[in-house]
């Protein structure tokens, strides 16, 4: 079996609702992010997914991550992993791309990064090693992580550089799955939001 990778984004917070730059300050899941989150859980324990029986799981240590990861049903079997942080947004933390813009015209984070926090090339080699691991045995990988962190999983899965992220974007509790084409890397299915369909608000 080639091994696949399902990308699951933690369910809304506050900073995610409003669009401020979320990377290592630690918010906790909103009622709505909870609810996705437990939807997220119903769908991955249906078939065709099963519940992922032979899958390993891993999650960011963050608690919007945890607490997304534990609410499906899967936290038992999560092993947190550094590597699946977000991007650690340093001078930017907390900041929505509009006020960043007012400091900085033109900015644009896959390409300018940001100042005092991780740089583009370390972010790469997170998102390089988050892919080795997937492929480095046969059985499904499923982690619970972050918007940018996942997109830059998404582009290093297909070989393309990190800019790639900028054009897959991914919505919280989505669901996305990197798998094969042709024996080419491919996505299988991006920012899959079914689960959430008539979910109140």
């Amino acid at each position: 079996m080639a091994p696949r990778i399902l990308l699951a984004r933690h369910g809304q917070t506050e900073w995610s609702l409003s669009g401020r730059h979320t990377g290592r300050t630690d918010i906790p899941l909103l009622e709505e992010g909870r609810r996705g989150a437990k939807l997220l859980g119903e769908r991955l324990h249906r078939s065709p997914l099963d519940g992922l029986p032979d899958a390993e799981v891993r999650t960011s240590p963050l608690s919007r991550a945890r607490e997304t990861c534990d609410l499906t049903g899967f936290g038992d079997r999560a092993t947190e992993w550094d590597a699946l942080m977000e991007w650690d947004y340093g001078a930017y933390e907390g900041l929505t791309p509009a006020q960043i813009q007012e400091r900085r015209p033109g900015w644009f984070i896959w390409r300018d990064g940001v100042p005092e926090g991780e740089t583009l090339e370390q972010l790469t080699a997170r998102a390089d090693e988050v892919v080795a691991w997937a492929r480095s045995a046969d059985r499904d990988a499923l982690v619970f992580a972050h918007g940018h962190i996942l997109r830059s999983i998404g582009a290093r899965w297909l070989g393309l550089p990190l800019d790639f992220a900028a054009r897959i974007r991914l919505n919280p509790t989505s669901l996305s799955v990197l798998g094969w084409a042709y024996g080419e890397p491919a996505i299988e299915s991006w920012n899959d939001l079914g689960h959430l369909a008539g979910q109140e608000d």
